[in-house]
Formats: structure tokens, C-alpha cells, sequence
């Protein structure tokens, strides 16, 4: 499972068998949110994470979501 990044202590990851749309799932503590990434920041499901905790999370994937989507493509060998 590739991490993306970590930040504030939540891991921004991919499994190794994800499926399309792009997509990230982030996991602290036991908790574990998924996010689609494109063609839009969307909520997939929240298993967890406080109200606060979402709104730090989908900050950081809303300002690294070029980031998310480049790593996506290289690890899943997709063309840009």
C-alpha cells in the first residue's frame, strides 16, 4: 500500500489493487476516511473521524490534489 504522504499524523495512502476513479484513503489512529480525488474532492465514506478532523483532511487533499493524482498515475502506470 503506497503512501502518498503524511501529514499532521493522518497517512494519505493507496492500496495496491485500487480501482479507479483516483482516489485516496487516509487512516489515523484507527480511523480510516476515502476520499475521490477526480474530477472532484467527494467524500466517499467516513469510518470515525470527528467533524474537525474532516475539515483538516479535506484541506490538505483539496491543496494536494495534483499531487495525489500525479503519484495515482505513476503508481497505477496510467498516462497524464
Amino acid at each position: 500500500m503506497p503512501t502518498v504522504f503524511i501529514l499532521f499524523g493522518y497517512i494519505f495512502k493507496f492500496y495496491s489493487d485500487d480501482h479507479e476513479p483516483i482516489h485516496v484513503h487516509v487512516v489515523k489512529d484507527g480511523k480510516e476516511a476515502k476520499y475521490n480525488v477526480s474530477p472532484n474532492v467527494e467524500q466517499v465514506f467516513n469510518h470515525g473521524f470527528k467533524k474537525h478532523e474532516i475539515s483538516i483532511i479535506e484541506g490538505v487533499i483539496e491543496e494536494n490534489a495534483e499531487v495525489i493524482i500525479d503519484r495515482w498515475k505513476d503508481f497505477f502506470n496510467k498516462e497524464s
